[in-house]
């Protein structure tokens, strides 16, 4: 079946979420695997619209993310997610934490936890792979860090 661009998207932008996508003739695949009918060229298109990029994962490999695709499933739970799939290490001084991710991913965690809202976070500055997170001094670094960390479960 041919979707609607914007209902490809979508179907593109939950593929993404829910499995490693590494190259693009991988996704047109998988969107044939749903009944879904499109070129490579066209998911190129797609890929470029929905600003996907190539991140490394923990396991080396490079896969699409769409840092600013949000499902429609409660904050913390995309939170848990993401981080879970994506942090590597938490540390904390003072109310600062700090947030390692594999090469080139960094963007995706800060994006994800910036859109969750999380009460004693103030704000993120995302690098390659190091996220700095603000946390409120009410409460501190240290009990940020311990959530962000149960939530990646590390």
């Amino acid at each position: 079946m041919r979707l609607a661009k914007t209902q490809r998207q979508h179907r593109i932008a939950r593929l993404l979420e829910d499995h490693p996508v590494t190259s693009q003739v991988q996704l047109v695949e998988l969107l044939a695997a749903t009944g879904v009918v499109a070129t490579q060229a066209t998911v190129s298109r797609d890929l470029e619209e929905l600003r996907a990029v190539k991140v490394r994962r923990s396991g080396g490999d490079a896969v699409y993310a769409v840092p600013e695709y949000e499902e429609r499933v409660e904050p913390e739970d995309h939170l848990r997610r993401v981080l879970g799939e994506w942090v590597v290490e938490v540390a904390h001084s003072g109310n600062l934490v700090v947030v390692r991710t594999p090469p080139g991913s960094a963007h995706v965690v800060a994006s994800a936890v910036d859109r969750a809202g999380v009460a004693d976070i103030i704000g993120t500055v995302a690098g390659d792979d190091t996220i700095l997170v603000v946390a409120a001094e009410r409460a501190g670094g240290a009990k940020v860090a311990r959530r962000l960390s149960a939530l990646a479960g590390l």
